[in-house]
């Protein structure tokens, strides 16, 4: 038996993919839902969406949603639209190849003309700091105007508190990059062509809901994992007395596919070095307020410049031209650089979301609804998971622990279950 505990994205993908090994396997979740911080209602009757708004309909995920039978619920953005960031009073178009980017206002001359040097620059370092490699190989101006509004957005975080080799490594290996940023795309026609954005009908959480559905009795919900320990060659498993008086549950591999703070409670009484280091990684504070407003903004969203002096959002989401969502926007406040806003109430925390749209839209609008969120920040405390050791039989997975974003938690999924799936004895 493996245990998977935690039901979002990561755990159920990688029941999944257990179970299509011929594992057996069992997706304990806390909560009554699964999900995790995938979380999709209706309001007002539109489809608002907690965590992810969106994901990259890349080859591996579009292989699930047909197995899934999702492929008729799957929405795409349309093709091309913009992508703006928000400087000097002005949303202005984000450009995705080269002759964009020499023709644009987002960047002056001199920004441009120093971008040129990149070639002669030398490649990254892990040890550096994210903003630090970005500024030497692409000039301050690009990095502060176009890399650390997009890139930080991911994470809500400041690049300058990210470690290269944390946090990025990984993608310029997967980009193929070495030295140089510019020459491969530059190789590939000068221009960059992700896979399209997608969603669902009924919002995102659609995703794990199809998962658990093919997983059937696997999946068992309002189940909490209270403690784990050792038990002979395997795991206990101690539940709540609520998920079913005080059951216990062994198993061969427990997999810890949940937010930090837990793992590292979990880990507490049979880890306890890798519990302490757990447990200092930082989430950064995040207020997403979700707008209705009627507006004649096309595009993907946009991401505030870091040239704006720490201003309350970092970006909005355009979901009504994404998705079809009638006069449907998603405003994000706070983050690393104003933690401060994340924590105002709720009241508040919508007012400033309404000004700030309104400052950088010139658009009215109302809020729907609101939500205090946190990310986990990838920046510089994550260095202790390097030194991590853990028991045989406990894996950790997650957002936190490898690459963020679904296509990110898919592959850590099948990795997982691609490694021990051969080391138990089916059913």
């Amino acid at each position: 038996m493996i245990a998977v505990v935690g039901g979002g994205i990561t755990g159920l993908a990688t029941g999944r993919a257990l179970a299509r090994r011929g594992a057996e396997v069992v997706v304990l979740e806390a909560s009554s839902r699964v999900g995790g911080v995938i979380r999709s209602a209706e309001v007002e009757g539109r489809v608002l969406d907690w965590g992810p708004q969106r994901t990259r309909l890349t080859g591996p995920l579009a292989s699930l949603v047909a197995e899934l039978g999702l492929a008729d619920e799957v929405l795409t953005a349309p093709a091309g639209l913009p992508l703006f960031v928000y400087r000097d009073g002005k949303l202005r178009v984000v450009p995705f190849d080269a002759r964009a980017f020499l023709a644009s206002d987002l960047v002056s001359l001199a920004g441009k003309a120093r971008m040129l040097l990149e070639p002669l620059t030398r490649g990254a370092d892990d040890r550096e700091s994210v903003a630090r490699y970005f500024e030497r190989k692409l000039g301050p101006e690009v990095y502060r105007t176009i890399v650390a509004p997009l890139y930080g957005g991911l994470y809500a975080s400041d690049p300058a508190d990210m470690v290269v080799g944390l946090s990025l490594a990984h993608v310029l290996r997967e980009f193929g990059i070495r030295r140089s940023l510019l020459l491969p795309l530059l190789r590939r026609g000068g221009r960059i062509a992700p896979p399209p954005a997608c969603s669902f009908r009924g919002g995102m959480v659609a995703l794990p809901e199809a998962l658990a559905r093919d997983l059937g009795p696997r999946v068992r919900t309002s189940t909490a994992v209270r403690a784990i320990e050792r038990r002979g060659g395997g795991w206990r498993l101690a539940l709540e007395a609520g998920a079913g008086g005080g059951e216990t549950l062994e198993a061969a591999y427990v997999v810890l596919a949940v937010p930090a703070p837990v793992a590292a409670e979990l880990l507490s009484g049979v880890a306890p070095e890798a519990s302490a280091v757990v447990a200092r990684l930082r989430y950064n504070p995040l207020g997403v307020v979700h707008l209705d407003a009627e507006t004649d903004l096309r595009g993907l969203g946009f991401q505030v410049s870091f040239t704006e002096g720490g201003v309350p959002l970092r970006g909005v989401t355009f979901n009504e031209s994404l998705f079809g969502r009638t006069r449907l926007y998603t405003a994000y406040l706070g983050g690393a650089v104003r933690p401060d806003v994340a924590a105002l109430a709720g009241d508040s925390l919508a007012t400033l979301a309404v000004r700030e749209f309104r400052r950088t839209t010139g658009h009215d609008a109302r809020p729907l609804a609101v939500a205090h969120e946190e990310v986990p920040a990838w920046d510089r405390s994550w260095r202790g998971l390097a030194d991590v050791r853990l028991p045989e039989g406990l894996v950790l997975a997650g957002n936190w622990w490898s690459r963020p974003g679904i296509p990110g938690r898919l592959a850590e999924a099948e990795r997982i279950a691609a490694r021990l799936a051969g080391n138990v004895e089916s059913p």
